[in-house]
């Protein structure tokens, strides 16, 4: 481990990582003996060396073959095939989707390398292709933060960026929130124009209207885009906090944003609006703020994460973990666990779509063979399979996860998604979280008083206790939407949300279920049905 870093107590000190070192350590030693299952057991004494000479001695008499057997056995291994028509020593195979990976490694290698070089380059950020600092505003935030699960942080920087003109009243600002891995960078602006995330989303006449409203996106707290997270320096140490960073939470990520506001004189949100993680944060913001929060929009998103979605987020993080070069967070000064991240980004990518679109676009088929590769097989043979990616799938999630895993810090995967796990705003959950929900704010005028909804028929066991957690958010107009394709938040989750909140008292509830076999990702495409259905309910 690095000892720089001894100044810090980590956030992550995963069991699951230490015993898989130790069961690898102890298999490793005795992979030649019969050992009792005792001893790969993590918190065991292992046996002394020479107990276990012993047992490699006993072992290996015991399993030694006679002579005879030898004889008998050695010629059908060792003799090479006597058809004239086969070469006598098979062609040994290569596997590229192996070797990228250290191909990949070179290159981080040599960008390192280059980088330590160049005197005008400073801190420790690896090679990401990461937004530059001047294509968004930063916000430098001096007061404590408070968080959920940790001491308030000194201080923090929040990258954010802008659209539209803010109103004399500073009355029409949306706060748009992001999803996991996404940055501030919504849609294009003088200083950056690239096509941003939500780009056919924000602009005059579109779903955020910036004729009518002002649009503001950050990156969130535990990011790499610019906004405080494990990869930023440690005021402490002035090395990178790695996985001393708090874990947080979305009402963390939410009360950062709400400091921005403060700082840009913005006392009230004409609308919350967020997909997906966003989704979440919108909830949050009008449940922590009802008084500021004018409208909430909460698209293919849901106000518990559920086992199926947790599980989900736990085998991206485990794959990342396992990546030798993640080394307990702390690679900010070597390489990072590239290998861990493109993995974990394909099992991300099989849920963010549905089955039926990859029936339709992919089907079965397999990619071109090059011309200039010579088939090893027989000609008269069928198609020779390949074990690295073949099927047209295959090709499209190892592009997918190569794509992803230098643009993104493996810490902010970790420290994101784990918030994510963590959300949950059924009553006894922000109570054990020591939250005080907000009194709802009192209806508009002319509208008639809160009446609760009778839940819907065969009701989740929890739903009752979402209901109460919700009450906050009585008074506040929402907009549910959910995607009958999506595998990452089912439509369930969204249906859930909406009878919650129409039980808590809000009459104010627009829930539609969508259509079409894009999954999750519906939010980023489909902008006829997600932006009509949003532009009509801010409107």
């Amino acid at each position: 481990m690095a000892t720089f870093y001894s100044t810090g107590v980590s956030s992550f000190s995963p069991p699951c990582k230490t015993s898989l070192d130790v069961t690898r350590t102890i298999r490793g030693v005795h992979s030649k003996s019969t050992v009792p299952y005792e001893i790969q057991t993590q918190g065991l004494r292992p046996p002394s060396i020479r107990t276990t000479q012993r047992a490699v001695r006993r072992t290996r008499r015991h399993s030694r073959p006679s002579s005879s057997t030898a004889v008998r056995e050695g010629p059908s291994r060792l003799l090479a095939p006597t058809n004239p028509e086969r070469p006598a020593h098979p062609v040994r195979p290569s596997f590229p989707c192996v070797e990228q990976h250290a191909a990949r490694e070179s290159r981080i290698l040599s960008t390192l390398a280059s980088t330590a070089s160049d005197p005008s380059s400073s801190g420790p950020e690896p090679p990401y292709a990461r937004p530059a600092p001047q294509s968004y505003r930063l916000y430098h935030h001096t007061a404590p933060l408070q968080l959920t699960y940790a001491p308030p942080l000194p201080a923090l920087d929040i990258a954010y960026e802008t659209w539209g003109a803010l109103s004399p009243a500073r009355d029409n600002v949306i706060l748009l929130h992001t999803g996991l891995s996404a940055s501030s960078h919504a849609a294009a602006t003088p200083a950056n124009p690239a096509e941003g995330w939500w780009e056919r989303f924000i602009g005059p006449g579109r779903a955020l209207d910036t004729d009518q409203f002002f649009v503001v996106c950050t990156n969130v707290l535990g990011g790499c885009y610019g906004t405080t997270g494990p990869a930023s320096l440690d005021p402490r140490t002035g090395r990178p906090y790695a996985t001393t960073f708090p874990v947080v939470s979305i009402f963390d990520m939410v009360r950062a944003q709400f400091a921005l506001l403060d700082h840009l004189g913005v006392r009230r949100l004409a609308a919350s609006v967020g997909s997906s993680m966003g989704a979440m944060q919108s909830l949050a913001a009008g449940w922590m703020f009802p008084e500021r929060v004018g409208k909430v929009v909460s698209i293919s998103g849901t106000a518990r994460s559920s086992p199926s979605s947790v599980a989900m987020r736990y085998a991206q993080r485990s794959v990342l973990m396992a990546d030798p070069n993640w080394n307990n967070g702390f690679y900010y000064d070597g390489l990072p666990p590239h290998t861990g991240l493109k993995l974990a980004r394909q099992i991300a990518t099989i849920t963010y779509r549905s089955g039926p679109e990859w029936d339709i676009r992919f089907g079965r088929k397999v990619r071109d063979v090059p011309a200039t590769q010579s088939p090893l097989s027989d000609p008269a043979l069928p198609r020779q399979p390949a074990l690295c990616p073949d099927f047209l799938i295959e090709t499209y999630l190892d592009h997918q996860g190569e794509q992803f895993c230098l643009k993104y810090d493996a810490n902010s995967l970790i420290y994101i998604s784990k918030a994510m796990d963590l959300f949950d705003m059924t009553l006894p959950a922000l109570e054990a979280l020591r939250l005080t929900p907000t009194p709802p704010h009192p209806p508009a005028p002319g509208h008639p008083p809160a009446r609760a909804h009778p839940p819907p028929a065969n009701p989740a066991p929890h739903l009752p206790a979402l209901a109460a957690g919700l009450r906050p958010l009585a008074h506040t107009p929402t907009l549910i939407l959910g995607v009958q394709s999506d595998i990452l938040f089912p439509v369930e989750q969204q249906r859930e949300v909406a009878d919650a909140l129409r039980m808590a008292g809000n009459d104010r509830v627009s829930y539609y279920e969508l259509g079409g076999v894009w999954g999750h990702d519906t939010f980023l495409l489909d902008v006829g049905n997600v932006g009509g259905a949003i532009r009509g309910f801010l409107s």
